[in-house]
């Protein structure tokens, strides 16, 4: 179980991280990589990855079942 100042750090981390992976630099280098864009990829593809990362961070425990023996 994660504590509150532990969960705090990490959605902060996430945070930087969603900032940094949607900063026009970054973005514009998929886009400029190749003859064919890869920006609606990578958008994709960051956007799924925050909201994975989200969905795991907010999980509480006390939500998970104990597996069935």
């Amino acid at each position: 179980m994660l504590s509150v100042p532990r969960r705090r750090e990490r959605l902060l981390a996430l945070i930087i991280l969603a900032a940094l992976l949607f900063t026009p630099p970054l973005v514009l280098v998929p886009d400029r990589a190749m003859a064919i864009s890869w920006l609606p990829l990578y958008l994709f593809i960051a956007w799924g990855l925050i909201i994975g990362l989200t969905a795991w961070l907010m999980e509480s425990p006390s939500t998970r079942k104990p597996p069935r023996e």
